[in-house]
């Protein structure tokens, strides 16, 4: 998925700095899901009807449920294969191997294909039907899906609009089984307009039997599209992505909730990714000479030259993915090397267009140090090769997108040391690697569970550069000239992003949500809930339930109950665990409990019948013994402090409140003389009321003093001291001022 940084979408910079004025201020909640977008969109409604009834499938076998999302079901320890320890012959249990010629035409923005297609059938039972997804139909008219969703509320990035003669279309040839023709249907597998064609099932002349593979022999005919939602040209430009016919996920029981052989195939929607079965890739890209060319994989020698044009062959094993880009305006590619124990060494190449040439060894020095970092905290990087691309100048659209082995990051003008732009260069640079890891080699399902990609990459990034340092600067270079320089915490500008009361939970697919600001979401929640329970399981714990959850999981297609297993094993906690998923993964509860009172008062002695000999306590008498014990008091501690207590012993309450989900909230309450008192308020009660008595008063109450509850809709409410404080003010001021700034020189710089 592209890149969103913590703060928002993630070109726009400059939002940051307006997101830490307005939190400034105060009660202001900026996110990625409240804005103009969340208007609820309609629901889909079929379009035109332009075939005929698509007939059963032949072999009866089922498509994913339309509604599919989070799986609360364990998958079975043999599932694809079970664990891959090493010492197998593939890093993954590879099903299918794609062979394919293609040829660019870069003036008409044109691919012609040819491939060949083999499949295994993991099944215990015959198939006849199998399903291809078509992605760049999305992007052939107003009645695809992606589009549909588009005119009917939710916004893709920028949205870029696609004028007269920049659509974009891939058209089946030829489809052939043993040279025999296949027949096809168009399907709208998640009730999509009937336009949508997206999702193909081919109805196989030849079954295949249990076990058993076939090989499908396709042409195929693309037109790119103008560089939109993370594919097409701009100028000579290409970046080729979602090109060519690819095979559907037949799922079997035990495997993300499955009970019974069932294909994943989603129509490709507006927000929704992609989900494939691993395998191997050899495939030959044909390019006028001049252009240079980056591909998923290893080249295979130097491009031969034919007829003025150049032939590259790229391989690669263990993907589930391909892409590439070409462009003859490209500057000279830079070229690094990394190694790492366990790792083969690796080659990174950093491919841009002139006018960003100059950020090429940043993202270089990122990229090496996004490898260093994920293969110490999860495992070795399996590949030899990574590569990086900038995008061209209005070509954002084709920027902060992952594939395997190769992804492309943002283009930033500047990327001087210490200012927002570089540290924006960073972070999509490192987002778009680390992808590699959530989305390349644990390769979970995009379509139904993006939270495991996107918003388990994004905690993953911020805790790389927390451990480097790094925060969030809100200055340009401008500002810092003028000795302004203000930063944000990395996971404090996640927290911020992830204001609100969510309409979804974070293990809602991709594209049925209320808004596209809901789906934006994924990425700042997820992070937050992680860092929430990394703050109450200790970092230690997380570090090992993480990288557990990798290696148990890589090369294996893990669902969110997956995760959500291996937590609770390795943190011991499956209580605590299974609350935070049932809360903000299975649900869509805010979190908003609050100090609302806190007292300390004398406590004098009651009256009535409690005197010698049962003889009543009036109020002239207790008046009297009080006076005397004061004066008694005053004499002996002439010098007295608040620490010092007084006559008598103080009665401290605190009284909690609850408006939110209930979640296990750490109260601490402190003392004039420096001791503390600390309960947890853990059972489901709206309300709480907690009293001490002691020879001093208390001094202030504080909901969550570690910050655990990273989720809670407004932290202003979550403490109160018993003498008012104006430092907070003065902070609140301050920081406000040096955001406003920031924001005013940011805007100057657009």
């Amino acid at each position: 998925m592209p890149a969103l940084p913590a703060w928002t979408r993630r070109r726009h910079t400059w939002l940051l700095a307006l997101l830490v004025f307005l939190l400034a201020l105060g009660g202001w909640k900026l996110s990625s899901h409240d804005n103009d977008e969340d208007a609820p969109a309609a629901p889909l409604s079929s379009a035109s009807t332009p075939e005929a009834a698509v007939p059963p499938s032949p072999d009866g076998i089922p498509l994913a449920g339309p509604l599919a999302s989070a799986v609360r079901t364990s998958s079975d320890s043999k599932a694809w294969g079970g664990p891959r320890s090493g010492q197998e012959a593939t890093l993954s249990d590879r099903v299918v191997d794609y062979r394919i010629e293609a040829r660019l035409d870069p003036v008409r923005h044109t691919i012609d294909g040819k491939q060949q297609l083999r499949w295994r059938n993991r099944s215990d039972r015959e198939v006849r039907s199998v399903y291809l997804h078509l992605y760049l139909n999305a992007f052939e008219g107003e009645g695809s899906t992606f589009m549909t969703e588009k005119r009917q509320g939710f916004a893709f990035r920028t949205d870029v609009e696609s004028e007269e003669g920049e659509w974009g279309r891939i058209e089946l040839r030829k489809v052939q089984q043993q040279g025999r023709a296949v027949p096809y249907h168009f399907v709208q597998p998640d009730g999509g307009p009937r336009t949508d064609r997206t999702v193909v099932r081919l109805d196989l002349p030849q079954a295949v039997p249990a076990g058993a593979s076939t090989v499908l022999d396709i042409d195929f005919f693309d037109q790119l599209p103008r560089v939109v939602a993370r594919t097409g040209h701009f100028g000579s430009f290409h970046l080729v992505a979602q090109w060519f016919p690819k095979m559907a996920v037949l799922e079997l029981p035990g495997e993300r909730g499955a009970t019974e052989p069932r294909w994943n195939a989603h129509e490709f929607h507006l927000h929704s990714e992609f989900y494939a079965d691993f395998g191997s890739y050899d495939v030959t890209l044909d390019v006028p000479e001049g252009y240079v060319v980056g591909a998923t994989g290893e080249e295979q020698g130097a491009p031969r030259k034919v007829d003025g044009r150049s032939i590259h062959r790229f391989v690669q094993g263990d993907v589930h993915d391909f892409a590439w880009t070409a462009d003859k305006r490209s500057a000279q590619p830079l070229t690094g090397r990394w190694s790492f124990p366990g790792s083969p060494e690796v080659t990174i190449k950093v491919l841009s267009p002139p006018e960003y040439a100059h950020t090429m060894p940043s993202v270089l020095k990122a990229t090496q140090d996004a490898l260093t970092w994920f293969s110490k905290t999860l495992g070795p990087y399996p590949y030899r090769t990574v590569t990086a691309v900038i995008p061209p100048f209005n070509a954002g659209e084709a920027g902060g997108m992952e594939y395997p082995t190769f992804f492309t990051t943002d283009a930033y003008k500047s990327d001087k040391e210490g200012t927002i732009e570089r540290f924006g260069l960073d972070f999509v640079t490192i987002h778009e690697f680390g992808h590699g890891y959530f989305y390349g080699i644990l390769a979970s399902n995009e379509f139904e569970e993006p939270m495991l990609d996107e918003g388990m990459n994004q905690y993953w990034n911020q805790r790389m550069l927390l451990a480097a340092g790094r925060r969030i600067p809100v200055a340009t270079d401008f500002m810092q000239r003028l000795g302004i320089n203000p930063s944000v915490d990395v996971f404090d500008a996640e927290r911020i992003a992830s204001q609100g009361n969510p309409p979804d939970g974070l293990g809602s697919n991709a594209w049925h949500r209320y808004s596209s600001g809901s789906y934006g979401s994924v990425y700042a929640r997820t992070a937050t809930v992680m860092r929430g329970l990394e703050l109450q399981l200790g970092t230690e714990v997380m570090d090992r339930a993480i990288q557990a959850y990798y290696q148990r999981w890589k090369f294996r297609h893990p669902s969110v109950a997956d995760l959500r297993d291996v937590l609770a094993e390795v943190s011991g906690k499956p209580a605590l665990v299974d609350q935070v998923f049932n809360t903000h993964v299975y649900a869509a509860a805010g979190v908003d409990d609050r100090v609302e009172k806190l007292e300390s008062v004398e406590v004098e002695p009651p009256l009535g019948l409690y005197g010698p000999k049962g003889s009543e306590v009036t109020a002239s008498q207790r008046s009297k013994q009080l006076k005397a014990q004061r004066k008694a008091w005053d004499k002996t501690h002439p010098d007295a402090q608040a620490k010092d207590g007084g006559a008598l012993p103080y009665r401290s309450t605190v009284t909690l409140r609850r408006r939110g989900a209930a979640q296990p909230q750490t109260l601490l309450v402190r003392f004039a003389d420096g001791s503390e008192e600390k309960v947890v308020w853990d059972d489901q009660e709206r309300w709480k009321r907690y009293s001490w008595v002691k020879p001093v008063k208390a001094v202030s109450a504080e909901l969550d003093p570690q910050q655990a509850q990273r989720l809670d809709m407004s932290v202003a409410d979550n403490s109160r001291r018993l003498k008012p404080d104006s430092s907070a003010t003065r902070r609140l001021i301050s920081d406000a001022g040096a955001a406003l700034m920031s924001f005013l020189a940011l805007l100057s710089t657009l």
